[in-house]
């Protein structure tokens, strides 16, 4: 990982130095490898303290995702690729909380839309119809 900026969306950009990264022992099974090696990783992101966001965008993130981000990666066997996945875990965790949904902008339904609605609605009652006994005699 460079000293370069951790893009998160078009508008925002994370330092590195803001991503706090622990890292200890994986759990599970493994033998002399994962009995010693620290490879498993914790990437913590302090929302409030974190001078990448705006006031508004550290609002929108701790009302859906809480104050403190999150992610672990323990998947791999190396430290520096868990380092990674953890990273990308925590900046897709960001990305979901900053995201504004697009209100939906009701529209009407076209006039060839209603017609097919219509037809389909007398093909289903022919059909119905059809299916009865015929009527006593």
């Amino acid at each position: 990982m460079g000293r370069e900026s951790i893009r998160v969306t078009r508008s925002v950009s994370v330092d590195p130095d803001e991503i706090e990264l622990r890292v200890s022992r994986s759990s599970g099974p493994g033998g002399q490898h994962a009995n010693k090696a620290e490879t498993r990783v914790e990437a913590v992101f302090d929302v409030e303290a974190s001078p990448s966001l705006t006031p508004a965008q550290k609002r929108r993130v701790v009302s859906r995702a809480g104050p403190v981000l999150r992610a672990v990666a323990q998947d791999e066997r190396s430290q520096a690729r868990n380092r990674e996945l953890a990273v990308e875990r925590l900046v897709g965790k960001l990305a979901a909380a900053l995201r504004l949904e697009r209100r939906r902008v009701p529209t009407r339904p076209t006039g060839a839309a209603r017609e097919r609605r219509l037809a389909e609605k007398r093909r289903r009652a022919q059909l119905k119809r059809h299916r009865a006994p015929p009527p006593p005699d």
